[in-house]
């Protein structure tokens, strides 16, 4: 354990810290299972809903630094390829 003030304080943020991160990784993963399941249901509406949202999670996340830039793009992308097709299927 840390000894001095400063090391302290530090070992408190970095707890603080760690529980938003995987708040927001737990939530990213969630929005991602319900677009997924909306998607598999055939449901654009509640897909193009959900897409939005978890694509502003991701993107929050990625300028804290919670995920990296490269799994952020891909998980968008890859989403956003799902719904086209979803689209696509429908029209």
């Amino acid at each position: 354990m840390a000894n001095l003030k400063s090391a302290k304080k530090r070992a408190r943020q970095c707890i603080i810290r760690k529980q938003r991160n995987q708040t927001r990784r737990s939530e990213i993963k969630t929005l991602t299972k319900k677009f997924l399941d909306a998607v598999a249901s055939k449901d654009v509406a509640q897909a193009k809903e959900i897409l939005k949202l978890t694509e502003s999670k991701i993107a929050r996340a990625k300028s804290k630094r919670v995920i990296q830039s490269n799994a952020a793009s891909r998980n968008v992308s890859a989403m956003a390829k799902k719904l086209s097709a979803l689209e696509k299927k429908i029209v």
